[in-house]
């Protein structure tokens, strides 16, 4: 029996735009879908680059304004990958349209708007999902549970880091990035290690933060030599306590000179430990200590850690970061059609960002803030 379709509509074409429209062209063929992904519509920043895109990414139409995407009844899912200034009012708009909604990190340029979104989508009664795709990972979910089922005692302590090298270069342009609107690597990639931390162990209860510009001044653009002042953080590190009563530190920093993708961190227990890097998304060291035998055993992805075996029979053959993407848009077909419940959606993703800021306003006084 043929599935039913599901209109599929993306606003923005770049990097993560790319990672989308590949998710949604290639779930189908690795999960058990309720319904097989239609890419119908795609908007971008003028009718031509849109028109490319969709000829580019396999979508069937193609216009130069989000709002037509966004009212076009053939569109079920509203996935945004925009600019974070655009966030809040295509996913507003969805929402009254009565749309999915399926939002890149972070959810908005503030918390305040984060929790406009999540209010109204609440109200609505709309499905949301924020792209998280990191929590996906198999090597992730098997260390949560290992934590949950208490293999490695009592948890003691935490430390997680976001660092990598893309911003390092003092002559790298101003651009969104660096926008004061939601800016900065705490906001950029922060946020990443943030959730996998409350995804680990639970709600943060409070955080004391120092956020440090690196390089004071950035070129305007690549085509011109005049600079202006950096108003946004380089690098952040952190301390925090979880309401559990475990406590930590974490970094967040895109200045990391030879760092390419180190979202890491270290849990320890009272009778173990885990550590886990994105550089080896494939590993999960977990350390179980006995008189003479103590020291981390390598645990490799395999068919045994779900989903993993969706994409291949065989241990060690390894997923990849677009793999990611692909078991998330699987959880948001099987949410959008009642199977299951979406997560992180738009309530930890405000979560996320009002974490964020507590940080922020800690480096501002200089203190302790509680969440």
């Amino acid at each position: 029996m043929r599935k039913p379709e599901i209109g599929i509509g993306l606003v923005g074409s770049g990097f993560m735009g790319r990672c989308h429209a590949n998710a949604f062209r290639s779930v189908s063929g690795l999960f058990d879908v309720p319904a097989e992904p239609r890419l119908e519509l795609i908007a971008d920043a003028n009718d031509d680059l849109a028109a490319h895109a969709a000829q580019a990414l396999g979508f069937a139409r193609s216009t130069g304004d989000w709002r037509t995407l966004v009212a076009d009844d053939a569109i079920d899912i509203v996935a945004i990958t925009a600019p974070n200034v655009l966030h809040a009012p295509i996913a507003h708009a969805a929402i009254a349209a009565g749309k999915t909604v399926y939002c890149e990190k972070p959810l908005s340029t503030t918390a305040a708007l984060a929790l406009e979104m999540t209010e109204a989508a609440d109200a609505a009664g709309v499905i949301t999902m924020v792209g998280f795709n990191f929590l996906r990972n198999p090597m992730v979910k098997l260390a949560r549970e290992i934590i949950a089922a208490g293999e490695i005692g009592d948890v003691t302590g935490f430390r997680g880091r976001h660092a990598e090298n893309y911003m390092a270069d003092p002559d790298v342009p101003h651009s969104f990035r660096t926008d004061p609107q939601g800016g900065g690597a705490l906001a950029d990639i922060g946020s990443h290690i943030i959730s996998m931390a409350r995804y680990l162990l639970g709600p943060l209860a409070e955080v004391q933060a120092d956020c440090r510009t690196v390089h004071a001044t950035r070129p305007m653009s690549s085509d011109t030599d005049q600079r202006s002042s950096v108003e946004v953080d380089d690098m952040t590190h952190a301390l925090i306590r979880f309401e559990s009563g475990v406590s930590g530190s974490l970094e967040a920093n895109w200045a990391a000179t030879a760092r390419t993708m180190d979202l890491s961190w270290e849990i320890t227990g009272t009778r173990g430990a885990l550590a886990f890097t994105q550089e080896r998304m494939n590993e999960l060291r977990l350390w179980r200590g006995a008189p003479g035998r103590s020291g981390y055993t390598r645990i490799e992805a395999g068919p045994a850690h779900p989903p993993y075996g969706a994409f291949c029979p065989a241990p060690g053959h390894h997923l990849g970061f677009n793999d990611l993407k692909v078991i998330e848009v699987a959880e948001l077909l099987a949410a959008h059609a009642g199977h299951s419940v979406c997560s992180p959606d738009f309530r930890e993703a405000y979560e996320v960002q009002r974490t964020v800021e507590a940080m922020q306003q800690s480096h501002r006084l200089r203190q302790w803030v509680a969440l």
